[in-house]
Order: C-alpha cells, then structure tokens, then sequence
C-alpha cells in the first residue's frame, strides 16, 4: 500500500536558530535539533513510488506521536502513538492497518533521545554544496529500510526526505515551512479515539 510504503521509514523538522554555516552539518548538531524539537506542523507534498503526488500536513509531538492528514481525494489519515502506527483509509470499511511504531524507522527519529552517532545508524553523511544529506536506519533493523534526511543551515531546517523501503520503492517528501514549538493536544494522536469516531 502506497500510504504504508511512505510510513516504512518517515519522519520530521522544524527550524531553530542558529549562526549560518555554508558546511557539512555534524552528526552532533543534527541530533541535537531533532531532540530539542517537541512539537512541529508543516505542509508537504509526497512524491509516490509511482509517479503520483499527494499533499497533506504533518503534526508531531515528539517523543513517540505524529500524525500525516492527506489532503482528498486520499481522505488518508496515519497515527503514530503509543508505540503503534495505524492507517486509516476514509475510502474503506475496513478497520485501519497497523503495525508497532518500532518496525519502521520513523522510531529513529520520534525516540526520545535521537542520536545520530549511534553505531550503524548512519549509513551517509554528505554535503553537496547547499545541504546535508544523512541517511539513516534502525542498526538493529536495517532491512525495514533507510531515509535520507536533507537538512539547510542557517538556521538549520529539515527541507525534505526521501524513503527506501524494504522492498525496493521510494517515495520523497518535501516539507513547507515548519512552525515548531506549537500546542498540540494528546487526542488528536489517539488512534482508540479516532477508532471510536469512525465506528
């Protein structure tokens, strides 16, 4: 399923000010930012495995909750929390599909202390000139796949990612403008509520 190929490695973001650098970003500084990072809303645009592109807003509430809102005809919602992912399909009867949070690598990004540095979690780390590339997996894991994070300095901004999942597909999503440090309340990541409302 398209949604659960994006959700096989996803996560996120925001901005934080800091002195601009036209330089490789550490393994250090990125960490430090995702883990400084407790809430976070932003548009994006997903490109497909197959050509298709979908748009929608991120929600996350770090550690462990995120939620993706596509926009229709998709009339998808996907929930991270409580250690569990769930995809909604509005088109469906059928009950979401689920999975523990911790079988894919959004887990990497959404623990409570990220550290980049941890030993083979990161498979990349380049510079092209204009921004950071890491590419990350779980060590423990590495055959749920990888995501390629793309990071701008000055101050420093999560711009994109790009998905490889375990089968071979990739899917790239580019993130609008962050607004970090948001009140987000607990229910709107409940996949039980939101199981109820459908019901």
């Amino acid at each position: 399923m398209r949604l659960l190929r994006f959700l096989t490695v996803p996560v996120v973001f925001v901005a934080m000010t800091m002195p601009a650098m036209a330089e490789q970003l550490s393994l250090n500084a990125l960490s430090a930012f995702l883990n400084d990072m407790k809430t976070a809303k932003a548009a994006f645009t997903q490109i497909n495995n197959d050509g298709s592109v979908s748009t929608g807003h991120v929600y996350i509430k770090r550690p462990g909750r995120v939620r993706f809102e596509y926009d229709p005809p998709e009339k998808a919602l996907v929930l991270a929390s409580a250690n569990k992912v769930a995809i909604f399909d509005g088109r469906s009867n059928q009950p979401p599909e689920s999975y523990p949070l911790k079988r894919t690598p959004l887990s990497v990004i959404l623990a409570r202390n990220v550290n980049l540095g941890a030993a083979n979690m990161v498979v990349g780390h380049e510079y092209d000139g204009t921004a950071t590339m890491v590419t990350a997996q779980d060590p423990e894991h590495p055959e749920y796949g990888n995501i390629q994070l793309r990071f701008t300095d000055g101050p420093i901004e999560l711009r994109q990612w790009i998905i490889n999942d375990g089968s071979g597909g990739q899917t790239t999503v580019i993130l609008g403008e962050m607004e970090s440090g948001i009140p987000l309340k607990n229910k709107i990541f409940n996949i039980e509520l939101h199981l109820q409302r459908t019901q």
